[in-house]
């Protein structure tokens, strides 16, 4: 479609804010939406956008949140497009036109009616969530990191748990403090070494009743036979080494049949296929992802097993040439694996790249190319301890095998990457610098930081009506650790 022949501008909707579609608006917005060449929304149901890598540190309480949230609204503005707060709930591809549920704020009362939006050329991001497979339990006793909330959600309650620790004048039973995180990829053996350090920092603080090497416990369970299945077997052997270390419980080729829990708090634990049962007071399911159900009924498109939408390398759908799907929504051939691209950050960045230059490509009337699909390895960050990884041959000649310190770095650009397609250079190396001289201040720097954040968690878990303090704590430099 030649833009020239049109009289009004080409309507671009994006639904979901995640890093590809968040990345997409912004980059769209930038050079079309502000030249008046196009006109573009980009819709989703939060208010504001974390990278959802980062989630397993928020729920660990190792990461700030408001230093890492961008407000959706705020950005489109600054960005040339708009955003519109909902959920998709279908589409009309006749009429062309997104069709988005009422918004409700969390009593119930409703914010913005159902509405339409009209498009020309439609793109939907709407990214993945946990896949339970079934097992029973799973919805009513575990918990998730789809999203911030959910990741504070789950903070809250580890910071309660500890508190609750310290009050009791009776022996803890069993499943108190310990945590059973279900699935070892990249989520799971994040969660689990970053736990290992800040539940011990959380005790230190003013806990003195619980001991946290011996009430303390991580249980990472994995049903395949070791950690990381995606990663090679060299490091997945050494990051179980390293779990084991700091810890960490881990069973490998357990298979979980039922996540449980009784009404007084008991019994809460997983059971194995095996018959026996894993105490645990927190559990969270990190195994498997697949798409939102709702894809599969969006005006007959097509889908796979996992809902995700069928694309061709265009990263079209396979039946409408003007909807586009990337990330972990859609299912993009990958010839030369002879399979699918897997849904990994990476994928999202590289797409949502692609996408912007075919995009203008499609404005200009010219064809559209295929998306081609550089597998540059894989970082697993274990916290303040280590970071390990391999970096596949589109960047070095074979595959070169990095952990600890010089795998670090590799892993903060990933994140850095994806800042710079949101805000830029300027702004990027403005926080990098500005973290660094932070840094430089002892208390004034990140540890101090991570330590208010913590003890603000336990002031307001202790439900003090007093203004909190941070000087009426120990400094980190007090810490016996």
């Amino acid at each position: 479609m030649n833009q020239s022949t049109t009289s009004t501008p080409h309507r671009i909707v994006i639904v979901g804010g995640g890093a590809g579609g968040f990345e997409l608006a912004t980059r769209l917005g930038d050079t079309l939406g502000r030249r008046g060449k196009a006109e573009i929304t980009l819709i989703e149901r939060k208010h504001s956008h974390v990278w959802k890598p980062k989630l397993h540190e928020i729920a660990a309480g190792s990461m700030d949140f408001g230093d890492h949230e961008v407000g959706y609204l705020a950005h489109a503005h600054r960005h040339g497009f708009r955003f519109r707060i909902g959920e998709m709930t279908g589409i009309d591809r006749i009429t062309r036109e997104v069709h988005v549920a009422p918004f409700t704020d969390r009593k119930g009362g409703e914010l913005t009616p159902a509405r339409s939006f009209p498009y020309d050329t439609l793109v939907i991001a709407v990214g993945s969530q946990s896949n339970d497979f079934g097992t029973p339990g799973v919805r009513e006793h575990a918990l998730k990191l789809e999203t911030a909330a959910d990741a504070r959600r789950f903070h809250t309650r580890m910071v309660h748990a500890c508190v609750r620790a310290q009050a009791q004048q009776t022996q803890l039973r069993p499943e108190q403090l310990k945590v059973a995180i279900i699935g070892a990829g990249a989520t799971g053996v994040e969660l689990s070494a970053e736990l290992h350090h800040t539940m011990r920092q959380v005790v230190a603080y003013g806990l003195d009743r619980v001991d946290a090497k011996r009430d303390i416990k991580v249980v990472l369970i994995e049903a395949g036979p070791r950690v990381l299945p995606a990663l090679p077997e060299r490091l997945s052997r050494s990051t179980e080494r390293l779990l084991r270390k700091l810890g960490v419980e881990v069973h490998t080729g357990a298979k979980v049949a039922e996540v449980l829990a009784d009404g007084v708090r008991l019994a809460d634990g997983v059971r194995l296929a095996d018959g026996s049962v894993l105490p645990a007071e927190l559990t969270v399911w990190a195994a498997g992802v697949k798409a939102a159900e709702f894809l599969t009924r969006l005006d007959g498109l097509e889908t796979n097993r996992l809902n995700q939408l069928l694309v061709r390398q265009t990263l079209q759908t396979t039946l409408d040439a003007d909807i586009f799907a990337i990330g972990d929504c859609a299912a993009c051939p990958w010839p030369e694996k002879n399979g699918f691209v897997p849904p990994r950050a990476q994928v999202a960045h590289q797409q949502a790249s692609h996408l912007f230059k075919q995009i203008r490509r499609r404005l200009d009337g010219k064809p559209l190319q295929d998306y081609h699909y550089r597998d540059l390895g894989s970082l697993v960050s274990l916290g303040k301890f280590s970071t390990v990884g391999n970096m596949m041959g589109g960047l070095v000649r074979g595959d070169l095998f990095i952990a600890g310190w010089y795998a670090k770095p590799m892993y903060t650009s990933l994140y850095k990457m994806h800042e710079l397609a949101l805000h830029g250079w300027a702004k990027v190396i403005l926080d990098h610098l500005r973290a660094h001289a932070d840094a430089a201040h002892g208390t004034a720097g990140e540890a101090a930081l991570r330590g208010i954040r913590t003890r603000r968690s336990i002031h307001l878990a202790l439900g003090a009506e007093t203004p909190f303090c941070p000087r009426s704590f120990p400094s980190v430099a007090e810490l016996p650790y």
